[in-house]
């Protein structure tokens, strides 16, 4: 494991995060009022409410936006629109399906994206043409080697490449007299959209399928320039695009069984399927049962899916339920006739690509006892939480 580097970020400068603003535009203050406002445990009083000191504000996909000290973090940009087009690699693409809860052009100051992977519905064409080119990015070297490496005042300046298990400090700058300043340790998480054999060895050399990262955020304070001395808050995992592979093991055994208690996770979910439903070959996301499985793993006190598919038409799914879907494992592949249950009604999904809808993960949480430990957000929804 590399030794933990450090960078600063000023939330008091107010940047817009995009290089396309308008001369004299007014940068917005703050995000849209969230539709409605979800705690863990639910709130019994307004007095609870005044408690919490951040916030967890979903705009869509795996798009969401941390608040905390002034600090604005914004995990995975995707801001396309329904109709638009992506690219997920040879052969493959995607159509938005949703729009995101607040447009790209109508963010107020962002800090610092946290990127999982460089895949257009993570990062779409609109947001890497868009955003300022010194905005700091925290991802993986994959993304890093691409963002980095374009031509002449399009490389991105201030990227970071974390890998598994490897971590770095973000000190954020605070105008509060506390002798406890706030920081931010990112660890890079393993994750994996296809495990090992031929087809990840295909695919290394196609380069179809980009590697993935999942993080580790721990929100919380030092009481001087030494960061032995930081103190975690609260903690939360993002689980990123990956399929339940054996490295995930490794987190409950580092974290969770170590006394690190995990408060929060986000986990994506989904399905997502390679080319796509209407052929749907290859999964490369955690579905309902890998997903209950990950929560049974990982034991976060709370679990907010995000990543989702919240329904899709019966009649579309009933043609392909006895297509098989290849699950890349690590160390093994396998095929699963079993494709998730089908959904009540028809309801819109974030892309076309989303197989397993959000109803399979709440029916399978029920079935295992857990519904009480997830909360579900719609887009334009916020989770808020305290730091202690």
């Amino acid at each position: 494991m590399a030794p933990e580097s450090s960078i600063t970020v000023d939330p008091s400068k107010k940047q817009s995060p995009l290089r396309d603003v308008a001369q004299g535009a007014a940068l917005k203050e703050q995000l849209p009022p969230a539709k409605s406002s979800q705690t863990y445990p639910p709130q019994q009083s307004s007095s609870e409410s005044a408690e919490s000191n951040a916030s967890l504000f979903f705009v869509g996909t795996a798009t969401t936006i941390l608040e905390w000290e002034g600090l604005r973090l914004m995990t995975d940009p995707n801001f396309l629109h329904a109709g638009d087009h992506v690219h997920l690699g040879p052969g493959v693409g995607g159509t938005r399906k949703t729009n995101p809860a607040v447009d790209l052009h109508d963010l107020p100051h962002i800090d610092l994206v946290l990127l999982s992977h460089y895949h257009a519905d993570h990062f779409d064409q609109e947001v890497e043409a868009s955003l300022r080119r010194d905005l700091p990015i925290i991802t993986t070297p994959h993304a890093h080697k691409h963002l980095t490496h374009k031509g002449h005042g399009e490389a991105f300046t201030a990227v970071y490449p974390l890998d598994a298990w490897e971590s770095m400090f973000v000190n954020v700058t605070s105008s509060s007299t506390s002798t406890r300043r706030p920081h931010l340790r990112v660890t890079g998480m393993p994750g994996k959209h296809v495990g090992d054999g031929l087809l990840a060895k295909a695919n290394d050399i196609l380069g179809a399928i980009p590697p993935t990262n999942g993080w580790m955020l721990e929100l919380g304070y030092i009481s001087s320039d030494q960061s032995t001395n930081f103190e975690c808050g609260y903690r939360i995992y993002i689980s990123g695009d990956t399929l339940y592979v054996s490295e995930l093991e490794k987190i409950p055994e580092l974290y969770t069984h170590a006394g690190k208690s995990i408060d929060l996770m986000l986990i994506h979910l989904g399905g997502t399927t390679v080319p796509g439903p209407h052929m749907p070959l290859v999964m490369v996301t955690m579905d309902a049962k890998q997903g209950v499985k990950l929560v049974k793993l990982v034991k976060p006190e709370v679990t907010v899916p995000i990543h989702y598919e919240s329904s899709v038409a019966s009649s579309l799914r009933s043609l392909f339920l006895r297509l098989p879907i290849l699950k890349f494992t690590t160390g093994s592949t396998k095929t699963d006739a079993t494709l998730p249950s089908t959904g009540a009604g028809i309801q819109k999904s974030d892309y076309d690509v989303f197989l397993s809808p959000l109803s399979d993960f709440k029916d399978a949480i029920t079935k295992a006892g857990l519904s009480d430990k997830v909360v579900y957000l719609d887009r334009g929804d916020e989770f808020k939480f305290r730091v202690k």
